[in-house]
């Protein structure tokens, strides 16, 4: 196994919010309570479990989400962060990430990730214009946006924002001059996302009684190529559809789940991927563990006291099952999957795993390139990724 294999990510779920965004299907939750020392001994009890079943791996991210991380206090994130530090072997470089709400963003609080260890921060901007933010359910404004990025300027070297795009009324003019704003305040990284309507939100109910509608198909791809354009000339390329960043500022915590790594994840409703091991130690190449964890928050605090951990549910994801999600999460990336990096992680060559007569014909259509070391979209291929991925995978 390459050194890369022993490495996994780290994700820690906070699920409090002040307020629950019609849009969002996270696992959220709003409390005007959060007994803040019960919750730090909890989260490092659960790491303490995550370390002992992923001994002799090192971790190369940590990433706060949520929820609203940035809700809980720096002696918090701090406790975790040492806590990690201690379970775990970690890379010199190790990325943490919080993500943060403007309306919760103030210096203090802010100074108080970097000595904690953060060393980049995600802010939810959403949006640069007032009556789109009041839309989305944002607590903030544009002013209160601005000035949450700007203290994230000054206090982390390594920052990034999020954008909703393809709004109910949004014209190609109006989101150019927004993104145009947006793209002067840039931190080397940017996520722009179409809005989507998830089952279970309040968007979905809305806009199944008509209350709004999207963009059609015409506008909504117009929008992504100005996009996609706006960014490239910023000097931010598309390394994954929706995530755009100079080179060397990729978010690696995010890329471990597009190339199949491990990653650990605590928190309720966390999700993990984890090394399938026998009683020997040995690790079964291409197959994982996907855990998850009590959804409700007072209970998997009630489980975590009593049985030490909050993971409700395994399943042991076959060596076929795996490789395809590889494909699938591969191909959304720009440069598309690294066929040396999926032969380690899954165990089999990516050409046992594709239809090699659905890839010749996709490559003769321009909408895949193949070449010996990575297989990979075209610019006209990303915009039928769900397509290709079905004929490859058959």
């Amino acid at each position: 196994m390459l050194p890369e294999a022993k490495t996994l990510a780290i994700y820690v779920h906070w699920p409090f919010c002040e307020k629950k965004c019609p849009y969002c299907d996270f696992n959220s939750h709003v409390r005007a309570h959060v007994d803040q020392e019960r919750w730090r001994e909890a989260l490092l009890q659960e790491l303490s479990y995550m370390a002992s079943r992923t001994q002799g791996y090192r971790v190369g991210s940590v990433f706060f989400g949520g929820g609203t991380p940035s809700l809980m206090p720096p002696e918090t994130v701090a406790a975790v962060i040492a806590g990690i530090s201690r379970l775990w072997s970690v890379d010199d470089d190790l990325e943490i990430t919080l993500e943060a709400n403007p309306s919760s963003v103030e210096a203090a609080r802010f100074a108080g990730y970097r000595e904690a260890g953060v060393n980049r921060v995600s802010l939810g901007i959403q949006a640069l214009d007032d009556e789109a933010l009041s839309f989305l359910g944002r607590l903030h404004n544009a002013s209160e946006a601005l000035a949450a990025l700007e203290v994230a300027r000054k206090t982390f070297d390594r920052y990034s924002f999020d954008l909703i795009y393809a709004r109910p009324e949004q014209t190609l003019q109006g989101w150019r001059d927004e993104l145009a704003r947006a793209l002067e305040l840039h931190g080397g990284h940017v996520s722009l996302y179409q809005l989507t309507i998830e089952q279970d939100t309040a968007f979905y109910r809305r806009h199944k009684r008509g209350e709004f509608a999207l963009p059609d198909e015409d506008l909504a791809a117009d929008l992504f190529a100005l996009t996609d354009e706006m960014t490239k000339d910023a000097g931010l390329f598309a390394y994954e559809i929706s995530n755009h960043a100079r080179k060397g500022e990729e978010c690696r915590h995010n890329l471990t789940y597009w190339q199949a790594g491990y990653y650990v994840g605590v928190g309720p409703g966390a999700h993990g991927r984890l090394p399938v091991v026998n009683a020997g130690g040995e690790v079964f190449r291409g197959e994982a563990l996907a855990t998850a964890q009590e959804k409700r928050p007072e209970l998997w605090l009630e489980q975590v006291n009593s049985c030490g951990h909050g993971t409700n549910a395994e399943e042991r994801i076959s060596a076929e099952t795996r490789a395809h999600e590889a494909v699938m999460m591969g191909l959304r990336l720009t440069d598309g999957i690294d066929k040396t990096l999926f032969a380690d992680r899954i165990g089999t060559p990516l050409a046992s795993v594709i239809d090699g007569d659905a890839l010749a014909d996709l490559v003769a259509l321009g909408f895949l390139e193949d070449s010996p070391r990575r297989l990979r979209t075209t610019d006209e291929g990303r915009l039928l990724l769900n397509s290709l991925t079905g004929r490859l995978l058959g």
